[in-house]
């Protein structure tokens, strides 16, 4: 029975990789001069301190022009409350995403259950398996879920016929 996986998976080299490149900018930059700015990066989250928010606008602007370059979705980054610092300063903390979550889960097999294909979804861990008998319409299931704007990035995975 063919079948496949859909998961929600972040590279944290590239991450860190993106993450250090905009720290190199940010310190090179003549708008950033003088001014206490810094990105952090944990296991699990991102911490950015800004001057103000127009330099912390600046700052996320240049950090997902890296991650695009390194071919890591923005949506890997979930943006929590601005909160302010000592001096004027901005704090924010962004969460990384990974895995999908059992509302998300949901969600897809909602949406692939619309479609009225022979196919079933099932919910497993934080993945989505989907399996049918025919991989016409399996990748029909692909193309719909890479339409759908459902704010973490998709992979698929495991394709087996």
């Amino acid at each position: 029975m063919p079948s496949f996986d859909i998961v929600s998976k972040v590279d944290f080299q590239e991450v860190d990789n993106a993450v250090n490149q905009a720290v190199k900018e940010i310190s090179q930059r003549y708008d950033f001069k003088g001014t206490a700015n810094e990105v952090t990066l944990d296991k699990e989250s991102l911490s950015i301190l800004a001057a103000d928010d127009y330099k912390l606008q600046a700052i996320k602007d240049i950090l997902i022009a890296k991650l695009v370059r390194r071919k890591v979705s923005p949506k890997c980054f979930n943006y929590g409350t601005e909160e302010s610092a000592s001096a004027g300063a901005v704090r924010v903390k962004a969460s990384i995403v990974q895995g999908i979550s059992k509302e998300k889960g949901k969600e897809i097999v909602k949406l692939i259950k619309e479609t009225k294909l022979k196919v079933q979804a099932q919910i497993m861990d934080e993945q989505v398996r989907v399996t049918g008998k025919k991989i016409d319409d399996l990748q029909d299931v692909m193309q719909l879920l890479k339409g759908k704007d459902l704010d973490i990035e998709l992979q698929f995975e495991n394709m087996r016929s």
